[in-house]
């Protein structure tokens, strides 16, 4: 849909096409390994542990050495400098020197001259490991007091005193494992050394900034030295915002070492078993309500499993903490998060970074809260009814726990009308009068609203800037920080500096990311890239469109005889329009964008720019859990209806109805497609993706023959996927929202759905529900339907499951 307050004449609002969406198609576009290889390249690879926890007694690379075609062979005692990295703290190893902490971590760098003599010589390094205990599982953390960070609170009201006068009390726990990001492009990286002791890099990164900072560190550089640059990514989701660099730190540490351009390209199952996911969560709650299904206290206590190092854990546990709250206001509330120690690879930044887990801890406990007061205490009220009860209202019960106004809430009315339009009442009746006759099929049908905080809760990285360089043709080139990944960042940013300049996108060229023209750049991540990216890129074209004006009236005063113009006068009559350069005074004042952009030039006008921008309101006291971490919120409601197999625990996903207020969409179908898209990554986290570990902590969904993604099969075969009307925040660019990550938390309506349809069987059946709802944990959640709830029945695959997954 296009948006009515659109002006004539702009591109800003309309569907333009992805600008590389015909090179994805066709395979025409360059990613890392379709770059030329050069004369003297060398090809790497690393020898990594097949051991989750040991102490390291010999490694034995002397017969690897000897081979033909192997150049260099680099352990933890060969780095130059750094041998340790981390966005947060610096306590994961470049490779493991006296120890390995999971299995797949780097202990050995291999360089060759070719492909089959890479794998020879690694093939024939030898690493003795002598194993020792492993944490495998956050029960295992638990009874070993193996935690990466200090408990951490948000807390508001008397939430002790509130629970203990309260009518009714339940408790329960919620249990989530992670998610593969299975990006198309695995992780890659070219290192190619230039003089005066320059490395340039090219990475598959979403933080080019980031990158660069890790590789001059381990080389013992200055950030002067280390050029990053990112064309492109064949996807990212989170995946590469941090674990990108450690094989960008491999490939330059050959290329120093051998004077020789490097690249490493991880293969799929590689990509699979040594590269952290989405984290698995464990939260235990305690809700006290009345009888009206309020909500009066509630207590959380929230642990995930962080990996063997800390990565980004802390900030994925803040999110989540952030988000427990969900859509719903919470007068009394103790919500604490620790991240645990296991030894897994790194969990690591994930679309959604917390905020799905933490929000499928409270949409979980409402299903909770519905059972209760409908099956022990007789009262006529859905889970709808409780999520309505409790939603965050306008002008009163507005506040989050964490002290921020969630202003201009449209939650109220999107639900609602959600409710109405797809006639949730009337499939809720049906669906569960039909579930009592017992017949084969089994129904469930959900709602799950969402708040989504955008921003980075971290309060320096909300910060960005571009390059605007306009020739005299009317050509422009613009450069950002901003990694485009096929969401379509660079196309929103071609449309809103083409409307800052009143000409077609097709004059826009968005150039590669590189950290010597866009410098201390935060991560594309966080949903908020074009929010800062698009905003310092209008900031710049801005600057030159003033000069341009300011030029084109000194032409026109000058013409006429007229009184010369003021250097600093606002050259407010000048507008940019269909290509030409008007005053609005007399429309006979006009002339071509081209035209005016060479006229310029001849006068030593400056028609480049660099703009910046910070994003404005921004606080958060992490001591005290207080504050406003984030500008604005992307609000939006999902029904998912679903169909169960009783007899083998098969589900499908008939029909989803979503509504999203996102502001103003720059790009209508973009936007349309990062919905759809998001929601479906979401529908694989909540069902049927399922990572799994064998008893040695060893991956065992390493490829898509065990892990499954959703397919075009599983797409609902109705979807509606609707724009909430909304003028959208005044402070953010065009008036729009971020679409990214929220969507993804929708799918929480799927895994919301299943949980109503086995409490139509037995709320215990219900309640014993982990995530992903697989077709084995579905039917397990039937099969045990009428044994007693005990917390040992209700996790029974905690020890030994199915999956093979510790919980």
């Amino acid at each position: 849909m296009t948006s009515s307050r659109r002006a004539v004449g702009t591109v800003v609002g309309t569907s333009q096409p992805h600008d590389a969406a015909i090179g994805h198609v066709t395979g025409a576009i360059t990613f890392i390994d379709d770059v030329p290889t050069r004369h003297d390249e060398l090809v790497v690879g690393l020898v990594t542990s097949q051991v989750a926890r040991g102490r390291i007694v010999r490694i034995d690379i002397d017969a690897a050495r000897a081979l033909p075609g192997v150049v260099a062979i680099l352990t933890a005692h060969d780095l130059p400098a750094a041998r340790h990295f981390g966005p947060l703290v610096r306590d994961e190893p470049i490779l493991a020197l006296d120890a390995v902490h999971y299995v797949g971590q780097p202990v050995v760098i291999v360089a060759a001259t070719s492909e089959s003599a890479l794998r020879g010589a690694m093939a024939t390094v030898h690493l003795e490991i002598a194993p020792t205990e492993a944490v495998l599982s956050i029960n295992d953390a638990i009874a070993a007091n193996a935690y990466l960070s200090e408990p951490h609170v948000i807390r508001r009201g008397d939430p002790e005193r509130a629970m203990a006068s309260a009518p009714f009390q339940r408790s329960g726990v919620f249990h989530g494992l992670g998610q593969e990001h299975l990006y198309f492009e695995t992780q890659a990286a070219i290192a190619i050394p230039g003089d005066d002791g320059l490395m340039q890099l090219h990475v598959s990164t979403q933080g080019p900034s980031e990158t660069q900072h890790v590789v001059a560190d381990v080389l013992g550089v200055g950030l002067h030295q280390v050029v990053c640059t990112t064309r492109r990514l064949g996807g990212g989701f989170g995946g590469k915002e941090t674990q990108a660099n450690l094989p960008a730190a491999c490939v330059a540490l050959v290329a120093r070492r051998t004077g020789r351009a490097a690249r490493l390209v991880y293969g799929r199952s590689e990509d699979m078993r040594n590269t952290g996911k989405r984290h698995p969560f464990r939260g235990e709650w305690t809700v006290g309500f009345d009888a009206t299904a309020r909500i009066l206290a509630l207590q959380v206590h929230l642990l995930s499993d962080g990996g063997a190092f800390t990565d980004l854990s802390p900030s994925v546990m803040d999110r989540a903490m952030l988000h427990t709250d969900n859509a719903y206001f919470l007068e009394h509330v103790h919500i604490e998060g620790r991240v645990c120690y296991t030894n897994h690879a790194p969990a690591t930044a994930f679309r959604g970074f917390g905020g799905p887990q933490g929000v499928a801890v409270v949409e979980g406990m409402l299903q909770e809260i519905a059972a209760v007061l409908r099956h022990e205490h007789g009262v006529p009220i859905t889970a709808i009814d409780v999520q309505r009860h409790n939603l965050y209202g306008i002008g009163e019960r507005d506040t989050t726990p964490y002290g921020q106004v969630v202003s201009h809430n449209h939650l109220p009315d999107i639900v609602d009308t959600l409710r109405r339009d797809c006639d949730f009442d009337v499939r809720l009746t049906d669906i569960e009068a039909a579930n009592r006759v017992g017949s084969r099929w089994l129904r469930g049908l959900a709602l799950c609203p969402v708040k989504f905080g955008i921003s980075f809760v971290a309060t320096f990285m909300n910060q960005a800037n571009a390059l605007v360089l306009v020739y005299p043709d009317g050509t422009m080139q613009v450069s950002t920080g901003g990694t485009e990944m096929g969401q379509g960042l660079n196309t929103k940013i071609r449309q809103l500096v083409a409307d800052c300049f009143g000409v077609s996108p097709h004059t826009v060229a968005m150039m590669a990311t590189s950290t010597d023209k866009n410098h201390n750049t935060s991560p594309t991540a966080a949903s908020a890239s074009t929010d800062l990216n698009g905003a310092a890129a209008v900031h710049a074209s801005g600057i030159i469109r003033d000069r341009l004006a300011r030029w084109a009236l000194i032409q026109w005063t000058a013409s006429h005889g007229a009184p010369a113009v003021a250097a600093d006068e606002a050259p407010t009559t000048v507008v940019f329009e269909d290509g030409w350069v008007i005053d609005r005074r007399d429309d006979a004042r006009r002339m071509s964008f081209a035209d005016a952009c060479a006229g310029a030039r001849f006068d030593r006008v400056d028609l480049g720019a660099r703009g910046f921008y910070a994003t404005p309101g921004l606080h958060f006291d992490r001591s005290t859990g207080r504050g406003a971490p984030f500008l604005y919120y992307t609000q939006g409601a999902a029904v998912a209806e679903v169909y169960i197999d009783r007899r083998t625990g098969e589900m499908s996903v008939p029909r989803v109805d979503l509504r999203m207020d996102i502001g103003r969409s720059i790009n209508p179908g973009i936007d349309r497609g990062q919905i759809i898209g998001g929601f479906m990554q979401g529908l694989g986290w909540v069902t049927n993706e399922c990572v799994s570990y064998d008893d040695t902590g060893a991956l065992r969904s390493d490829s898509l023959s065990d892990y499954k993604i959703p397919t075009t099969t599983d797409v609902p075969r109705h979807f509606t996927c609707v724009f909430h009307d909304s003028d959208g925040p005044s402070e953010t660019v065009a008036r729009s929202k971020a679409v990214g990550e929220p969507p993804l938390l929708h799918a929480i309506a799927v895994w919301s759905a299943v949980k109503h349809a086995l409490g139509c069987v037995s709320p215990a059946a219900s309640q014993r529900l982990c995530l992903p709802a697989t077709g084995e944990e579905i039917l397990r959640a039937l099969t045990m339907a009428h044994v007693p709830l005990t917390d040992g029945a209700r996790w029974a695959h905690s020890a030994v499951s199915w999956s093979g997954q510790h919980a």
